[in-house]
């Protein structure tokens, strides 16, 4: 399964300069949020992919323009062939305004989840528009990450933790990929791709199971002007 993350920033060869089968490769596309609708309603319609998005600080136009052809998964989980998927939009609240939350509103977020979470024994990826406290955040208010991603990451431990807010402009401090005990982080700012071999799709850990899966190995560093890949072993 080949994944194509995007986050923040249009990336122009897709959106300015497209060739016909450039997305063909996708069987599915994440959007971790601040990117106009009319860009991720063109991935839609230009790739065979499932477009699944959350929303960032700046996506208040969704309410009244939503992207077509996608799905909104802020506050649920989405299964794709057997990828548990739990979304979690917004960003730390630094001024009045939808789409932020205090870190105690995200937390009740989190906490309306907790049966479905449980009724699917976990989660593959956390989808998300902010960083997590001490992961890929900054000191700023507006990019402070949330402790209950992180919490989150530790309790249930899922394959890759995808995220976006903290721009790869930014300069010092940007990080495109790290990883947290068996999670995978990736910054999708602009854009990223992830390989997950077929095979490897129904050996997603699952709690109970005996046979421990294997990190995915991540780049040890990337241009963070630049799109980057990882693959799943």
């Amino acid at each position: 399964m080949k994944i194509l993350v995007v986050s923040d920033h249009e990336n122009r060869k897709i959106w300015d300069f497209f060739e016909p089968g450039m997305l063909n490769k996708y069987d599915l596309i994440l959007s971790c949020g601040d990117l106009k609708p009319e860009y991720l309603s063109f991935l839609a319609t230009m790739s065979h992919a499932e477009v699944l998005y959350v929303h960032g600080n700046h996506d208040r136009n969704y309410q009244k323009c939503p992207p077509e052809g996608c799905t909104e998964i802020d506050g649920r989980i989405f299964e794709f062939r057997g990828l548990r998927i739990l979304g979690l939009g917004g960003s730390m609240r630094y001024k009045p305004g939808p789409c932020m939350y205090t870190e105690e509103e995200m937390k009740r977020r989190i906490s309306k989840l907790w049966l479905k979470i449980r009724r699917k024994k976990g989660f593959d990826i956390l989808l998300t528009h902010s960083p997590a406290a001490g992961i890929n955040d900054q000191e700023d208010p507006a990019h402070r990450g949330f402790q209950c991603f992180t919490d989150l990451i530790d309790r249930y431990h899922p394959k890759y933790f995808l995220h976006g807010h903290v721009h790869g402009n930014y300069g010092h401090g940007f990080k495109r990929t790290d990883t947290r005990g068996e999670t995978v982080i990736i910054n999708g700012y602009d854009k990223y791709e992830i390989d997950i071999p077929d095979e490897a799709l129904p050996c997603v850990k699952r709690p109970g199971n005996r046979k421990k899966d294997p990190v995915p190995e991540v780049p040890s560093s990337q241009d963070p002007s630049s799109s980057g890949n990882a693959s799943a072993p």
